[in-house]
């Protein structure tokens, strides 16, 4: 099952940064070592009981004029009405019941999502508990009061939001069709993949309502075999600029990754890899993802011998951080290699399934360590004890050693490049855990 999806909405100045930040903790910044991926994060994964959720900010548009307020406000809670599976609609008991928050709350009434109305900035239920009544008159259901800066009330919010989440339905789970999220800036031709496919491969196409508006589940057949694209396109919105499109483009991504077996990252040829495809398929990395980098237009690109050699290290530098990942050149125009888009996807979908037997890959560990010393420090060196697989999807491996500080992040590298290079595990990543014991034991 995918998570569920949270949007935080509200009108600049109520504190939607400060509820994001308190509720994310650490997981902000969880991969320190990921080049690509936003510094300016709008998304994080959150856990609360036994819930784990993606948790989106849609706040961080500041407007100069009160004139655009609304308008601003209108395109934040529309993308969180057409991405999220429950939406927090924050208010300020310190500056009361405003305008803004009626049409807002109009809004969000007519989405027929569910909302959890949320008060910030009480710091103290006492003093406030007559202003909080007021927010009643949204009509949108009990107002929960919390503190996002002394983070008080927030474990009765997220008892609300959770009360909201979609019960796990077996239908999800026994549909074993591939999932495969097309993902990429605007105008890069991720419609025009999904259309030349459904083309080429003349089947009837049922459309499924997605996670978003603009996001449609297409079913296509391959070689026999069924598959589920989910297309994020339906960035068309005029009069944007640059940073907004950005943020609509990450949050597709996101809510099109967390259901996505396998992530399409399209390229457009003729642009170049640039620091924005970094950061989308740094989403799909960070989630442990099946990656294609797929490279469109190529058709258009005037070529030499060396073309596609110089392309795939332009594309292997500026996405180091995911070596793993497949590359493919193809022309959405001409039909060039796409078909071989499916054979690369069931590689990779049984490559995130592969278990390798304990006695086995630790024959490789002892030959890698044999081979390069673990790292010391102050006359102590790393001892792996031993390394196991404990799941799948992506491939999780659990390496237990004396001293986790020892544990570099440059040998955990190495000793994932040493199982690569005995398993293949081409086009997904591996997830490592290091654990420490005593010796003892």
């Amino acid at each position: 099952m995918s998570r569920p999806i949270v949007a935080i909405v509200g009108r600049p100045n109520v504190g939607k940064s400060t509820l994001f930040n308190a509720l994310a903790g650490e997981n902000i910044s969880i991969v320190k070592d990921t080049p690509g991926v936003t510094r300016d994060r709008i998304y994080a994964d959150v856990s609360w009981l036994n819930h784990n959720f993606t948790m989106i900010d849609t706040g961080g548009i500041e407007p100069d004029s009160s004139d655009i307020i609304l308008s601003q406000m209108r395109e934040q809670a529309q993308i969180a009405i057409d991405t999220a599976d429950v939406i927090i609609f924050l208010v300020d008991v310190r500056q009361g019941l405003q305008d803004a928050d009626s049409k807002v709350a109009d809004m969000l009434r007519r989405s027929r999502k569910p909302v959890v109305l949320v008060v910030n900035k009480v710091d103290s239920f006492q003093k406030y508990m007559a202003d909080i009544y007021e927010f009643y008159n949204l009509g949108i259901g009990d107002p929960v009061p919390v503190s996002a800066a002394s983070r008080l009330g927030i474990g009765d919010m997220l008892d609300e939001v959770v009360k909201h989440f979609p019960e796990d339905s077996g239908e999800d789970e026994e549909d074993e069709r591939p999932r495969v999220a097309i993902v990429g800036k605007p105008n890069v031709g991720k419609s025009s993949i999904i259309n030349r496919l459904v083309g080429e491969n003349r089947v009837i196409v049922s459309n499924i309502a997605g996670t978003t508006r603009d996001a449609i589940d297409t079913e296509i057949s391959h070689g026999g075999k069924e598959y589920v694209f989910i297309d994020t396109a339906g960035l068309r919105r005029k009069n944007k600029i640059k940073e907004e499109l950005e943020r609509y483009s990450i949050i597709r991504t996101v809510t099109a990754v967390e259901r996505a077996d396998v992530v399409v990252v399209v390229i457009d040829a003729s642009e170049g890899v640039t620091e924005q495809d970094a950061k989308i398929a740094g989403i799909a990395h960070e989630r442990g993802k099946g990656i294609i980098v797929a490279v469109n237009k190529w058709d258009a690109i005037e070529k030499t011998d060396k073309t596609i050699y110089e392309f795939s290290r332009k594309v292997r530098e500026t996405l180091s951080f995911m070596p793993y990942a497949e590359l493919l050149f193809i022309s959405a125009v001409t039909g060039q290699r796409l078909t071989k888009l499916f054979d690369l996807i069931d590689v990779i979908i049984e490559n995130r399934a592969m278990r390798i037997q304990t006695g086995v890959l630790n024959e490789i560990i002892t030959e890698a360590v044999a081979m390069q010393q673990p790292p010391s420090d102050r006359g102590r060196r790393l001892k792996i004890y031993y390394v196991t697989q404990v799941s799948v999807k992506p491939p999780t491996f659990v390496v237990f050693v004396n001293d986790k500080e020892l544990m570099h992040f440059s040998y955990t590298r190495y000793l994932e490049n040493k199982i690569r290079e005995a398993f293949g595990f081409k086009g997904t990543s591996l997830k490592f855990i290091i654990r420490e014991r005593k010796e003892k034991d």
